[in-house]
């Protein structure tokens, strides 16, 4: 067997190895929201990026290439998931660079689909 062949089976082997974490942290969320009879923001957030965690996979699996934009979709939504955690009593400078992070990971998703429209 190839060294690449090697790192092939091994790649494969630990993105499937997320998937099924992905998927079991999700039911895990599941079962806790049932368990508390009430969801939040936050909750739909965290189960956002699990929904994206499994498309990026998909999208590898597809194509063999992740996309750029999902990652930083998912970036973006766990800056929000910590905005929303942190709540009103957080400091309001660490707010804006959260919120700046968010603003610069969206003009470079924008960016990124300007220059592959235009090819």
């Amino acid at each position: 067997m190839s060294i690449k062949r090697m790192i092939d089976v091994t790649e494969k082997c630990f993105l499937v190895t997320i998937a099924l974490f992905t998927v079991g942290a999700m039911a895990q969320e599941v079962m806790e929201l049932i368990e508390q009879r009430s969801v939040a923001l936050k909750d739909l957030l965290l189960m956002f990026i699990y929904a994206e965690v499994l498309g990026m996979l998909s999208a590898f699996y597809s194509s063999h290439k992740i996309p750029i934009t999902i990652p930083l979709i998912i970036a973006m939504t766990a800056l929000s998931r910590l905005i929303i955690l942190q709540g009103k009593d957080g400091d309001p400078s660490i707010l804006l660079y959260e919120s700046g992070s968010i603003l610069m990971i969206a003009v470079a998703c924008w960016v990124i689909s300007q220059l592959r429209d235009s090819d």
